[in-house]
């Protein structure tokens, strides 16, 4: 591991620590630092030297903006959060199209998908408040999308830490979702943030074995 994956391993442990004692400033300090980790990880893996890895880094730095914004745990600022990881994700599948994609594949992986994304839709969407309906909505399928295109992008050149990394972060934001709506506790982050940091870290690493 490079100098920026160690730092988000160090970081997401005490950020763990710290919010499982409640302690807040804690939380300030350990989140945008492990975010921080992940993003320096993808700069010492050569993110700028291609056009997929600076798709990729877009991605992660949308995703430390996420991060610092549901911080504050406000409806306000949980909107501008589930945007900042809409358009991070955005950029995950602008980054798998410039890689390569099987097309075929990718509508297969969506209709595939349209089965887990009913099932969660069923059980999230009756709990969260109507103002808030039209976003998650809209960042479930942007997720869905993303997951999709992984599959397509890893059809043509296989790589397993893509892969991984991707389903990792859509496994990761039923935490979010389980937190934010239906029984928020420390048991959501003790599994959502390990898969979380560690599908960024896994992302982050392929930016330097992708041209484009």
């Amino acid at each position: 591991m490079n100098t920026g994956a160690w730092i988000t391993v160090i970081a997401s442990v005490a950020l763990l620590a710290v919010a499982s004692r409640g302690w807040r400033t804690g939380e300030w300090i350990a989140k945008p630092l492990a975010a921080s980790g992940f993003v320096l990880s993808a700069l010492q893996h050569g993110a700028l030297a291609t056009g997929y890895g600076r798709a990729i880094l877009t991605a992660l730095v949308c995703s430390w903006c996420g991060d610092v914004l549901l911080i504050p745990r406000t409806p306000r600022t949980f909107l501008a959060g589930l945007a900042a990881f809409l358009l991070g994700h955005v950029a995950y599948a602008s980054a798998f199209a410039l890689r390569g994609v099987s097309w075929g594949l990718a509508l297969a992986a969506a209709l595939a998908l349209a089965a887990p994304l009913w099932m969660v839709s069923r059980w999230l969407l009756p709990k969260v408040p109507r103002a808030m309906l039209q976003p998650v909505r809209a960042y479930m399928l942007v997720i869905t999308a993303m997951v999709a295109l992984a599959v397509a992008t890893y059809a043509q050149r296989p790589d397993g830490a893509l892969l991984a990394g991707a389903v990792m972060f859509y496994l990761s934001d039923l935490s979010v979702a389980r937190d934010r709506f239906v029984a928020p506790g420390f048991s959501n982050k003790l599994w959502g943030w390990p898969l979380y940091f560690g599908a960024q870290l896994l992302l982050a690493s392929t930016a330097a074995r992708a041209s484009g």
